[in-house]
């Protein structure tokens, strides 16, 4: 028997739903909890902080991100698995796929999160709404002056891609 076989992959899901049952009675927010791993070993742990925070983007993903992301001196979480109390909403999972997690294992599905009043189903909706037509209007301008900035990125022969 090897004493360094990998840990059972469901123990960092365990991990991340405790994580979300002990912010849950702490008070610290929602009951959401996060694991990020590397190569079998933790790298990032989070838990729902929005009220602990006052930080509406505190949720337990984007917090387990950030603390990856510091523990390994990178923006990329390549080679990393999310594991997760719940399935992600659309910011965290947005946080996901922009650290190129390489896979997401979640315990509670959208629905149960919606059952317990965290319904996400209005942020699908409205993504999918062209920019003008979203409950929070979005109105464009000065682009030209804006692509200047973008042009300077673009001939950035130093530019780190991400």
């Amino acid at each position: 028997m090897n004493a360094h076989a990998p840990h059972d992959p469901d123990d960092f899901l365990r991990e991340a739903i405790a994580l979300s049952l002990d912010g849950c009675r702490r008070g610290l927010g929602g009951p959401f909890g996060a694991v990020i791993v590397k190569d079998g070993h933790v790298v990032g742990r989070g838990q729902n902080r929005v009220l602990a925070d006052n930080d509406p983007t505190a949720h337990a993903e984007m917090v387990a991100i950030r603390e990856a992301a510091a523990t390994l001196g990178s923006f990329s979480l390549e080679g990393c698995v999310l594991y997760t109390s719940c399935e992600p909403c659309p910011m965290c999972l947005g946080g996901a796929y922009w650290s190129r997690v390489d896979r997401i294992v979640f315990a509670n599905g959208r629905a149960d999160a919606a059952a317990i009043g965290f319904d996400d189903a209005f942020f699908y909706d409205e993504l999918g709404r062209p920019p003008a037509e979203r409950s929070v209007p979005m109105e464009q301008r000065l682009r030209d002056e804006a692509l200047v900035a973008f042009a300077a990125w673009d001939g950035k022969p130093d530019k780190t891609s991400y």
